[in-house]
């Protein structure tokens, strides 16, 4: 996967406004921790050493949408038990399997969701493209300062995010 987001194979959609916000269009990223590389489509929190306000922020919004990620996905393995180890298919098929195994989660959500199932996952929350000049890092860089920014924005704040990017390790 990351070879192929490296190379723009993914098929990802065009950078966008975020949410309420007027500024430049942010590209669509994934979210990893610090043993990925920064880049225009990848997102990795700040160094944990000396970081202000809008860097932990940051951090914050990010270990957040990570761990939203590793909850659907924990909801999805445990339904689905064929990603609870290294699938063992050809690569053409893997993708069907995980295709399959999408719609049939949709379904089975839109259909026989229960409230404790709906309990468990958190709810809360072109142009040319400026982020693609340069160097990728350097246009990592300009990616993560953009969000950083809008997650100081009344835009996208939350009542606790202080009181939690102040105390929580990231």
């Amino acid at each position: 996967m990351g070879r192929w987001l490296q190379s723009n194979q993914l098929d990802i959609p065009q950078p966008a406004n975020l949410p309420g916000s007027s500024g430049p269009p942010a590209p669509y990223v994934a979210v990893g921790d610090e043993g990925f590389a920064l880049s225009t489509n990848l997102m990795r929190p700040f160094p944990r050493r000396d970081l202000d306000e809008k860097r932990r922020t940051f951090n914050f919004h990010l270990s957040r949408a990570r761990r939203f990620v590793e909850c659907a996905f924990g909801i999805f393995s445990s339904k689905w038990r064929v990603f609870l180890s290294a699938i063992q298919l050809a690569p053409e098929n893997v993708n069907v399997v995980i295709k399959a195994c999408a719609v049939l989660h949709n379904c089975i959500c839109t259909y026989e969701s229960t409230p404790d199932e709906d309990a468990q996952i958190d709810r809360s929350t072109s142009e040319r493209d400026p982020f693609h000049l340069g160097r990728s890092g350097s246009a990592g860089l300009r990616v993560r300062e953009l969000f950083s920014s809008y997650f100081l924005s009344p835009l996208s704040s939350v009542p606790f995010q202080q009181q939690y990017s102040t105390h929580e390790r990231f």
